[in-house]
C-alpha cells in the first residue's frame, strides 16, 4: 500500500512516500522558509536527490511542487497519482472532536475549519494540504492524524484550568497539547533504547520538540502526562514567532490602554513576538549565524530560549517524581548543538552533564550526547512523524 503523508507546519511542508506495511520510504523530502523570501526544497529518492532555492509563497505552492516531482519523468517515482491509495495528514488540532485518526469527509473538514481560531498557524496550513490533495490524488483515502491525540492521557489535575468549571464543562476549555506525534515518535524510541541498553522498564522522560513550533512533554512509561502547550499551539516555550508563555493581563493592557484591537493583539502574539520579535530573525540559523557575529539581541534571545526550556525541565522532573532521560527533537533539537549546549548547561542538580565533543557531532541516529557519569541521559532522537502517521493510517485502513 502506497501511502502519500502530508505534514504541514507553519512554515514548512515535510513528505514521505512510504509502502506499508514494509515502511519502505520510496521518496522523501521538506519544503521549508515558506512565505520568506527564499524557500529551501529537498527531495530524495533511492536514485536522485534535488536540492533547490526557490520562491513558495504559501502551502498550496509547496504542495503543488510536490506532486509535480513525483510525476516528473526523469525523477519522479509514480506514473499515475492512482496508485496512491491513501494520503495521511498532520492535523495540529483535533479538538473536543478527535482523538482517535479518521477518514476525512466535508464534516471532518468543516470540524477543522472551526478550529482555525485556536490554530491560526497551522489548521487552516493542514485543512490546504488536505484540498490540494484531494485534488491531486481524486482515489485515495484522506485521513486525518490529530496532534492532540497522544495527549488525550493528561490527567485532570493538568489539563484543567483554574477557571469556572462551566467553561470546561460546556466550552471544552483546557490543555489539549500538541505536536502529539512527533512526541509519541520519538518517546517510544527513548523507551526502547532505555530498556535496550540501560535494561530500564519503567521510564520517566521529558520530550522536547524544537522547530519553528516548540513544545515539551512529560511522558510517564509511554504516556503523556503534561505538556506546555494549552489550549492552542501558542504558549509555553518561546517559538519562531509566537511568545509562548506571557503575564495574560498584558492583553488586557495593550487592548484598553494602548489602544490595540484585539485581532491585532492575537497578530502580535502569534505572528510577531517570539524569537522574531526579539531579533527580526524567525529563523533559528539565521539567529544563530548573527549571534555568533556578536548581534546581542541574537544573543539574548537565545539565553532566554534555553532558560524557558530549563524551567520546564525543572517542573517537569517534579511532576515525574524523577529523570531517566531528556529527549532533544525536530529540527532545532536535532540540529543546533548551540541550543543544547545552553540548555544543558548548569543542570547537574537534575544529573543532566552534557559532553560537549559528542554534542557537536552531526548524524542522524539516535544518540548520547551525555558525560559517562551523567545520571539523566541526553538524548537526540531524530522525529519521524511521517512514518508515525503512515503507522497509523496503515493500521485504520486494515480495521
Amino acid at each position: 500500500m502506497k501511502i502519500v503523508i502530508i505534514n504541514s507546519g507553519s512554515s514548512s511542508i515535510k513528505y514521505q512516500l512510504i509502502n506499508m506495511p514494509a515502511y519502505e520510504i520510496i521518496c522523501s523530502g521538506m519544503i521549508d522558509r515558506i512565505g520568506l523570501e527564499t524557500s529551501n526544497l529537498s527531495y530524495e529518492t533511492k536514485e536522485n536527490r534535488i536540492e533547490e532555492k526557490i520562491s513558495i509563497p504559501n502551502h498550496k505552492t509547496g504542495l503543488k511542487k510536490l506532486a509535480q516531482l513525483l510525476l516528473d519523468e526523469k525523477v519522479g517515482v509514480i506514473k499515475s497519482t492512482s496508485e496512491i491509495e491513501a494520503v495521511g495528514h498532520r492535523v495540529v488540532h483535533g479538538g473536543s472532536n478527535f482523538s482517535n485518526t479518521v477518514i476525512i469527509n466535508k464534516e471532518v473538514k468543516d470540524k477543522i475549519e472551526r478550529l482555525f481560531d485556536l490554530a491560526p498557524l497551522h489548521n487552516p496550513a493542514n485543512l490546504e494540504g488536505i484540498n490540494v490533495a484531494e485534488e491531486i490524488f481524486e482515489s485515495a483515502k484522506q485521513i486525518a492524524v490529530f496532534d492532540t491525540a497522544f495527549h488525550q492521557t493528561i490527567p485532570v489535575v493538568a489539563y484543567k484550568y483554574a477557571v469556572p468549571n462551566k467553561l470546561l464543562n460546556e466550552n471544552k476549555i483546557r490543555v489539549y497539547g500538541f505536536h502529539g506525534t512527533s512526541h509519541k515518535y520519538v518517546s517510544e524510541q527513548a523507551i526502547l533504547y532505555l530498556r535496550d541498553n540501560l535494561k530500564i522498564k519503567a521510564s520517566k522522560i521529558i520530550t522536547i520538540h524544537l522547530g519553528n513550533g516548540c513544545s515539551m512533554t512529560a511522558v510517564k512509561d509511554g504516556k503523556s502526562i503534561d505538556h506546555t502547550l494549552g489550549f492552542a499551539p501558542m504558549n509555553g516555550l518561546i517559538m519562531g514567532t509566537r511568545c509562548g508563555d506571557i503575564d495574560q493581563s498584558i492583553i488586557f493592557y495593550m487592548v484598553n490602554s494602548l489602544g490595540y484591537t484585539l485581532d491585532e493583539v492575537n497578530s502580535i502574539l502569534q505572528k510577531q513576538s517570539g524569537m522574531l520579535g526579539l531579533t527580526g530573525f524567525s529563523d533559528l540559523r539565521d539567529i544563530e549565524e548573527n549571534a555568533e557575529k556578536g548581534n546581542k539581541d541574537c544573543q539574548l534571545a537565545l539565553a532566554m530560549n534555553a532558560y524557558r526550556i530549563k524551567k520546564y525541565i525543572g517542573s517537569y522532573t517534579a511532576a515525574l517524581n524523577g529523570l531517566d532521560a531528556i529527549v532533544f527533537t525536530a529540527g532545532i533539537g536535532e540540529n543546533s548543538s548551540y541550543i543544547r549546549k545552553l540548555v544543558c548547561a548548569d543542570m547537574d542538580c537534575f544529573g543532566i552533564e552534557l559532553d560537549d565533543a559528542k554534542n557537536n557531532i552531526r548524524s542522524k541516529t539516535t544518540r548520547e550526547i551525555n558525560t559517562k557519569n551523567s545520571k539523566t541521559k541526553i538524548l537526540i532522537i531524530p522525529t519521524n512523524e511521517e512514518i508515525e502517521i503512515a503507522k497509523q493510517v496503515h493500521e485504520l485502513l486494515l480495521g
